[in-house]
């Protein structure tokens, strides 16, 4: 790997990360989303925007998947506005071309020169698992990714899943924030499908795991958005949660959501939801059947109350708010997120 994952703005050399780039663009040392594998067919790439930096997606003829920096090795032109050549991309600039390590293949301006055969453009270590691109955003060119690990219930063949794929225009923070607070459900989705029954106050209290904790009401279970699980495992950072279901939406109990955000920008961020139920053989198939003629649209509707809501939050929304009880899982979650950028950003000035 290159030192580019260590500058914190794109296209300047502008010294290391710092805390607050940390902050705002996202923890490095982690697995992300980038993509959902549908959106790149083989013999395809497309430019994304993941972290604060541009990156070039880029699937080879025979469907194997990279994520490359944006950036030709020569002079630093967009390799995304160049030529897919099957197992390499050509840079319309001065057609260098680069294959998916990153590695200079050819300079026709110059046959034989230094940069043939040296690997010269970041090349992210990556995945692919339900249904999703996933890449290792290292924090230093020594970082090395950990084995990549599902979500139990992603990784559990007795669920079936959905994956959903929105952009909204929030810091990704404030994702994980709404999340981490149960008790907006009985308000804002008061009118939903599935989040009309329930107290609108409880109590709550945080249980910590090994990989994390859960934020969950002390006096109501199985009637609304009751609780939610924050986990940091792998170099993977997730909420799952559950909400209950009546016997109209079919077999499998109640209905799951993994979460994952993928910071864009500092005020944009790629959502990745995928929507989970119990389910084997005929009830399965009936699950599937009824998400995607009835439920998936009510679910979308849910999820644009959401949108909306942090849309419309200023920037320094999250600064001088006057927190109570229910906002404790809020409150732990930023603790945690910050004491892991301040450790970051000491280890990253320490490799510059």
């Amino acid at each position: 790997m290159t030192t580019t994952t260590l500058q914190n703005s794109p296209g300047k050399n502008t010294g290391p990360l710092t805390y607050d780039e940390l902050r705002r663009t996202g923890l490095r040392d982690h697995w992300y989303p980038v993509l959902p594998s549908r959106l790149v067919r083989a013999g395809e790439m497309q430019k994304v925007t993941r972290l604060g930096k541009d990156w070039l997606v880029f699937r080879d003829a025979r469907g194997k998947i990279s994520v490359l920096a944006d950036r030709c090795p020569h002079r630093n032109a967009p390799l995304s506005i160049g030529q897919h050549l099957g197992d390499r991309v050509k840079c319309q600039y001065h057609g260098v071309e680069v294959d998916g390590t990153g590695t200079v293949v050819r300079v026709p301006g110059m046959p034989g020169c230094a940069l043939e055969g040296k690997q010269a453009t970041l090349s992210l270590e990556v995945t692919e698992a339900a249904g999703v691109i996933f890449a290792w955003f290292p924090a230093t060119p020594d970082s090395k990714a950990p084995e990549f690990k599902l979500p139990d219930r992603l990784a559990n063949p007795d669920y079936s899943h959905f994956v959903n794929y929105v952009e909204w225009q929030v810091p990704w923070r404030y994702y994980l924030d709404n999340v981490l607070d149960p008790m907006h459900g009985a308000f804002l989705h008061a009118e939903s499908h599935s989040m009309f029954r329930g107290d609108t106050s409880a109590r709550f209290r945080i249980r910590e795991t090994e990989r994390g904790f859960f934020f969950e009401k002390t006096d109501q279970r199985g009637q609304n958005f009751d609780w939610v699980e924050y986990v940091s495992e792998n170099g993977l950072l997730y909420v799952d949660l559950e909400i209950p279901y009546g016997p109209e939406a079919g077999p499998g109990g109640p209905f799951g959501i993994v979460g994952i955000p993928c910071p864009v920008t500092e005020n944009v961020s790629a959502i990745f939801h995928w929507r989970t139920r119990k389910v084997q053989d005929w009830e399965r198939d009936v699950w599937r059947f009824l998400y995607k003629t009835t439920l998936e649209a009510k679910h979308w509707a849910v999820l644009l109350q959401d949108k909306n809501m942090l849309e419309n939050f200023a920037p320094d929304a999250d600064q001088g708010e006057h927190l109570y009880q229910h906002d404790l899982g809020v409150a732990r979650l930023r603790r945690m997120l910050q004491a892991a950028a301040k450790e970051q950003a000491e280890m990253i000035a320490a490799a510059h």
